[in-house]
């Protein structure tokens, strides 16, 4: 996902305390890692929060962006969740629309769920079993809402059924694969045992909807709330307002450590980047809600600044900045023109481009970041020795690969990230030195999986050959991170692939034994293979694995980083 979990920062306990979470009223680097900076319980007022980009959609069945998993819980409440909490405990699931964690049974082919009783939705319509049955059911339909992991599609025992928009039925009787029996039971039915389902029951695909209020494509207009605030405003491009949902009672949600402190939550949308940061900076913005952290120029102003620094923090997560290298395009169909892209990049510009070590992240060597549990390290192309690229080595494998004199491509990236910009300039000035002819190609960061890089013709008849792009953990395991970049069965002609380089059976193989394989260590071993077999048949360029350099204006209360998010936690911020 567009999502990460973040390291653990600074664990020790506050020097003051108020309110009820306990933390630090003093300004420090890092006071937000592992613990809360400026802890209240006090309501009212409005965070104002910018987006240089847009939303993929805030119809929590159709998005994949991390911030936006963080933010929906302000407006949908799934089966499951990510605790709000600082440290460790941020990455604990907790029940949200359910009573507790799942009952597995059949070897952990079946998982039942008991929901809470009395949450409604915003028009005070009590939320049933069937109205989770129905978000479920409406998000496999990838036709329809292109954007959003392929999870339940892949896991489901779903024989023959697609959707309630392919198949009219209202009761969906044909959807055997999800059992209601009564208003507050639902039960899964997987086609092969699985021990981590309860992490597809934190997806947002899990928030309910209500099908009558279904408007399929147009849903993202108005999602109906079961959360703390709803909708006021949704203007598409431009601006989100949310206001306090009446029908949401606290005493429903006693596990998720949602605070839901200001009366109003603002949102511009499409703000320029350098903007932001400025506003930011000035006092004049909350939150930049992308969550990856401020742009380049602006770290220096930080970290060169006592005050400015003591208002900030650098939040290590399970994220990798890469480049997709995209086979579908010639002469990348060959290993050996891959290969020479490994070789050429200039690894210290890329890392520059998110802002150095400190800043942005350490130089990735392979694909698994650090942070996912049985990572190891791989250098197999030598990057950390040849920093700035090694020609020569590019060059004997641009002969092997039959274009000894180069050949030209383009690299895409998001126009509303400066980051990826230059991370695209650096990329053509590497491969310039080979002989690589390259032109970039920016596109708007909302569209940028269902249009243009995520979909596979697009890509293929636009020469798209390089694919600026990121990933952050799903959840903290192998599975969670790598599944939906390099299983080919997610990949769908129609667009919404977050998966935009890696078609290899062999990857595939691999991904179902570890998946059948319960012994921990073994499995982790998997997903080590995995990795190899990536980086050998180079289908992706490793940039950084990631750090965000966020701040948090003087007005901000209840400030922390969530592990489960790798960023601010959304449910719990409040303002001065």
């Amino acid at each position: 996902m567009l999502m990460a979990i973040a390291a653990c920062g600074n664990q020790s306990n506050s020097d003051s305390n108020s309110g009820s979470g306990g933390g630090t009223t003093t300004a420090a680097y890092n006071a937000a890692i592992g613990k809360v900076f400026n802890p209240s319980d006090k309501k009212g007022g409005t965070l104002k929060m910018a987006n240089s980009g847009d939303w993929d959609s805030v119809d929590p069945g159709d998005t994949y962006y991390g911030f936006s998993w963080n933010f929906v819980r302000n407006y949908g409440r799934g089966l499951l969740t990510y605790k709000s909490a600082p440290g460790a405990d941020g990455n604990t699931l907790v029940p949200d629309l359910a009573e507790g964690l799942g009952t597995p049974s059949d070897n952990a082919k079946t998982w039942t769920y008991k929901l809470r009783k009395g949450i409604k939705f915003e028009d005070g319509t009590v939320v049933t079993s069937k109205d989770v049955k129905y978000a479920v059911a409406r998000q496999l339909d990838k036709d329809t809402l292109p954007n959003g992991p392929t999870y339940f599609n892949d896991q489901l025992d779903l024989g023959d059924y697609k959707s309630p928009y392919v198949d009219k039925d209202p009761t969906m009787a044909n959807l055997k694969a999800i059992e209601t029996p009564d208003d507050n039971t639902i039960i899964f039915h997987l086609k092969a045992p699985l021990s981590s389902f309860d992490n597809f029951a934190a997806l947002p695909a899990t928030i309910p909807v209500p099908a009558a209020k279904d408007t399929g494509t147009k849903y993202k207009e108005h999602p109906i709330s079961t959360g703390p605030y709803k909708f006021e405003t949704n203007e598409v491009d431009k601006r989100i307002v949310l206001v306090r949902n009446e029908n949401y009672d606290p005493s429903t949600d006693p596990a998720t450590g949602r605070k839901a402190l200001p009366d109003r939550i603002e949102i511009e949308l499409k703000a320029n980047a350098a903007d932001v940061d400025n506003r930011l900076l000035s006092g004049g913005l909350d939150i930049d809600i992308a969550g990856t952290g401020v742009q380049t120029e602006t770290q220096a102003k930080i970290l060169n600044d006592q005050t400015n620094k003591s208002r900030a923090d650098s939040a290590p997560n399970a994220r990798l900045w890469y480049t997709g290298i995209n086979s579908d395009v010639a002469p990348f169909d060959n290993v050996h023109c891959r290969k020479a892209v490994e070789y050429a990049a200039d690894h210290a510009g890329y890392q520059r481009s998110y802002g150095g070590q400190e800043a942005g992240g350490d130089i990735a060597t392979n694909i698994m970041p650090p942070l996912i549990p049985g990572f190891q390290k791989n250098d197999q192309y030598g990057f950390e020795t040849d920093k700035s690229g090694n020609v020569d080595k590019a060059k004997d494998e641009l002969k092997q690969c039959g274009k000894a004199d180069g050949f030209t491509t383009n690299i895409s990236y998001r126009s509303e990230r400066p980051k990826e910009k230059d991370t695209a300039e650096s990329l053509q000035q590497a491969l310039k030195k080979v002989g690589i002819q390259t032109e970039l190609k920016g596109f708007p960061q909302g569209d940028y999986s269902k249009l243009y890089a995520g979909k596979p013709d697009y890509a293929k008849n636009n020469n798209l050959g390089l694919i600026v792009y990121g990933w952050g953990a799903d959840w903290n395991d192998g599975y969670g991170f790598l599944q939906q970049i390099v299983d080919s069965r997610t990949i769908r002609p129609g667009g919404g692939n977050t998966n935009i380089a890696v078609k290899d059976p062999q990857v595939d193989a691999l991904l179902d034994k570890a998946l059948q394989t319960t012994d921990k260590t073994a499995r982790e071993g998997l997903w080590n293979d995995i990795d190899k077999r990536i980086m050998d048949q180079a289908y992706i360029l490793p940039g950084v694995w990631a750090k965000g350099l966020l701040y948090r204006p003087e007005r901000l209360t209840n400030v922390f980083v969530n592990e489960g998010y790798g960023m601010y936690d959304y449910t719990t911020l409040g303002v001065q």
